[in-house]
């Protein structure tokens, strides 16, 4: 994951409905600076993320489904968890932006039995879920537009893999609510749908659903979908329904399947975000997305546009020179290539995928690597691993980067990905 950087400076905003109007001081949202930013003619921030209220996936669900809704829910000390269908998947919690150590001391609370020093919806800034809120906010900030990720739907794809009726029904209770965002957006705010693949009769009322509401990013898994690969021949209906519909599809970490068996991850009790599920960040897009191009995916869906959001950035120049040095290697050793491709693997990689860099992994140094055309400029605000301030903080520690790379990075690059005009 990111990781916390110097303090900012804060200002009060209002709270959560439910809270009486009542302030705390973990209600803090930050403010900025104009002194030293780098010149470039807009900036769109690939990732923030937006969060979801008590029920909202029951208010946005077919009656007929509202009891595999997934909810908030309190505890006996008032602590909020995220449960569904009588199962408990994770703690409900609310970052605190740029700083993980709040998040750690939240967390010891929770282990010793003692309750909230806040409860929920007092601790629940308006701005981390109110899409009015967050437009005002992006002035504040110096954004021209932002793509929205759910917060707590990064938690539960996994633990709700054995429902997979109630895994569905959740992400389009998501998805008509981002819809509606989109409409009150005024252009600037792109909220992500979440989408599976395990249904591709879904998948493709789904992304209809979701074009014709303007909906131009869809969240999903980089994992096999039921022991087949992103590439096998029965998935590549749902790439198809991804080009035709022009949504693209989005890897962004999550409680998603592991990219290693599961006997690797038992020893921490952080499910959602174990050990080495940060060490090894990279490993799921790299492996699908290595899936997908030397299997002939980018080959046969050319319009096909692919995001990486989260997941880091400073892997992929090594990747790319794996990819296509693995894939000559095997074509010599065995005297043909795995299958014929009218490209290099990596150069499919360049046409048609876009990945997020954090603001402390080199950005220059990866656009000097990798060219102007393949990096997004992301905060990963409001949560605790990312930037307070996704200007101020980004300028200040990834340094100046403008003319046509500063353009392609911080806005050009993420608008190719969403298909809109500049």
């Amino acid at each position: 994951m990111a990781s916390p950087h110097a303090s900012p400076r804060w200002t009060l905003v209002g709270a959560a409905p439910g809270a009486g109007g009542a302030r705390s001081k973990h209600r803090l949202a930050p403010q900025t600076s104009t002194r030293d930013r780098c010149v470039v003619a807009s900036r769109l921030d690939a990732d923030m993320h937006l969060y979801e209220t008590r029920g909202l996936w029951a208010d946005y669900m077919d009656p007929g489904h509202r009891h595999l809704a997934i909810a908030i829910e309190d505890d006996d000390l008032g602590h909020a968890w995220l449960v569904q269908g009588g199962r408990r998947i994770d703690l409900a919690e609310v970052h605190h932006p740029g700083d993980l150590s709040a998040m750690g001391a939240y967390r010891q609370r929770v282990r010793q039995g003692l309750p909230p020093e806040v409860p929920f919806d007092e601790a629940l800034p308006r701005v981390f879920f109110d899409p009015e809120a967050r437009l005002a906010q992006l002035d504040e900030f110096g954004l021209d537009g932002a793509v929205l990720f759910p917060n707590y739907g990064l938690l539960w794809e996994r633990p709700l893999s054995d429902r997979v009726e109630a895994t569905l029904a959740n992400m389009r209770a998501w998805n008509r609510w981002v819809a509606e965002v989109t409409g009150a957006g005024k252009g600037r705010l792109h909220p992500v749908a979440h989408v599976s693949l395990r249904d591709l009769e879904w998948l493709d009322d789904e992304l209809a659903t979701l074009s014709s509401a303007g909906v131009r990013l869809a969240m999903t898994a980089p994992a096999l979908v039921d022991g087949k690969p992103l590439s096998h021949p029965d998935l590549d209906r749902a790439w198809d329904a991804f080009s035709r519909h022009q949504v693209a599809p989005v890897f962004h970490v999550a409680n998603f399947p592991h990219p290693f068996h599961d006997a690797w991850y038992d020893q921490d009790p952080d499910a959602a975000a174990p050990v080495m599920g940060s060490v090894f960040i990279w490993a799921a897009p790299a492996l699908a997305i290595c899936d997908m191009a030397i299997n002939g995916v980018f080959e046969r869906h050319p319009d096909l546009r692919l995001g990486v959001m989260e997941l880091s950035a400073v892997w992929v120049p090594l990747f790319l020179l794996m990819l296509d040095g693995g894939f000559e290697f095997h074509a010599r050793f065995n005297g043909k290539p795995l299958r014929e491709l009218s490209l290099r693997p990596s150069e499919y990689v360049r046409r048609q995928v876009r990945v997020a860099v954090f603001c402390y992994e080199g950005p220059r140094t990866l656009i000097e690597q990798l060219g102007e055309d393949m990096l997004m400029f992301s905060s990963d605000y409001p949560h605790a691993e990312g930037i307070a301030r996704p200007v101020a903080d980004y300028d200040r520690i990834a340094g100046p980067i403008e003319g046509t790379a500063g353009d392609q990075l911080y806005a050009g690059n993420l608008r190719w990905l969403m298909g809109v005009a500049g």
